[in-house]
């Protein structure tokens, strides 16, 4: 516990309450709780956000208004579960609200990794396992993270690591199939050697063609990226909208397996903002993509082979108040029940900490995460 948490018990219980995840809301509450239907409503709802920085009556705040009080926090950098659990609590909160309110939208089978971890990050709250774990001793973790942090300067530092990077310039190759919607079109999609370098990706008929001219040359730089992808289904696209002279160029990339997906996927997603695979986050981002594909994996027992042990069972679940409103008008309680416990097959071994961060990754990989609206 940090010490300005220790002053007194006041301050004490308030470290345990914000550290502390908090159960799920009841669904006639979520349902009455305004949440934006169009692009418009997400404009006016991210125009009231205040400023931090600035007093109230700076931001036209007067005397006697009444507010509606929440918190937008992006703090991720360093984040570290053992020695700031209250931080970790509060972005898993702010990634819940979010999905729940409909801020951020997600497939359905990502729903369902959701409310599985919610599920059972309930499950180990209630159950007592909340905050820092007995009986360990301070000092042997405050020198287990100062090693951990010189062997990762250490193996950051190496010479080689740099000069390779410095003269090395990443790049995808590999046999895709591609479609591209249009107008009047029975086409589907058709396979082609896709070579993927800095923001710039291109395609050919045949690998032999490779360096001649190509049939269409895309810069990524300010596309948008939009994943397509059942798991189950063995389906792995990605949707790529490209800024071109004519409006917004259409194209589908579909993958082979999860491992070619991620690769592909994580290129597009630099891409998109102007960064290159040479940058030192694809290797993280690769490996966020391929954690949250095996959350979305379904177990070989099927829905009815769920693992034994309290934390599986149905009792004390009601799926309304894990999922967003509009899965709720969409499914019964008994179709998402089973649902939501076949997903928990994936993640019922993971602590309460790693459950956490596992949602607010799988939160940080959406589409729409970080993506505010303004009118101009």
């Amino acid at each position: 516990m940090p010490a300005h948490f220790s002053d007194s018990a006041q301050t004490e219980a308030c470290y345990h309450m914000l550290s502390r995840p908090q159960p799920p809301p009841d669904p006639l509450l979520l349902q009455h709780l305004p949440r934006p239907s169009s692009l418009v409503d997400k404009t006016q709802l991210h125009s009231r956000w205040l400023d931090s920085s600035r007093c109230l009556m700076q931001q036209g705040v007067k005397a006697g208004d009444v507010l509606w009080l929440r918190f937008k926090y992006y703090s991720f950098f360093d984040l570290d579960p053992k020695t700031d659990p209250v931080r970790l609590a509060q972005l898993y909160e702010q990634a819940r609200w979010d999905l729940l309110l409909e801020e951020i939208d997600c497939t359905e089978e990502e729903m369902m990794v959701f409310a599985a971890l919610q599920y059972h990050i309930n499950k180990l709250s209630q159950s007592g396992e909340v905050g820092e774990p007995a009986g360990t001793d301070p000092g042997l973790d405050d020198l287990d993270a100062a090693l951990s942090n010189l062997e990762v300067k250490l193996e950051g530092s190496a010479p080689t690591d740099v000069l390779d990077s410095l003269t090395t310039i990443p790049e995808l190759k590999d046999h895709l199939r591609i479609f591209r919607p249009r107008k009047l079109t029975l086409k589907g999609y058709r396979q082609y050697w896709v070579v993927f370098k800095e923001t710039t990706l291109s395609y050919y008929k045949s690998q032999d063609e490779a360096p001649g001219d190509p049939i269409q040359q895309l810069n990524l730089k300010g596309c948008e990226v939009v994943p397509d992808v059942n798991v189950s289904g063995q389906k792995f696209c990605i949707k790529l909208l490209v800024p071109s002279p004519e409006g917004m160029s259409e194209i589908y990339l579909r993958c082979q397996d999860e491992q070619q997906y991620a690769r592909w996927m994580a290129g597009c997603r630099l891409a998109s903002k102007g960064r290159t695979m040479a940058d030192s986050s694809y290797a993280n981002e690769v490996q966020a993509i391929l954690a949250f594909l095996s959350l979305q994996r379904t177990g070989g027992g099927g829905s009815g082979n769920h693992p034994q042990g309290p934390d599986a069972s149905a009792e004390g679940l009601n799926p309304y108040g894990l999922v967003a409103p509009r899965f709720q008008r969409k499914f019964k309680a008994k179709q998402l029940t089973p649902r939501i416990l076949e997903a928990h097959q994936n993640v019922a071994q993971l602590s309460l900490t790693e459950a956490q961060l596992r949602f607010i990754q799988a939160w940080q990989s959406l589409p729409d995460f970080g993506i505010s609206y303004v009118m101009v």
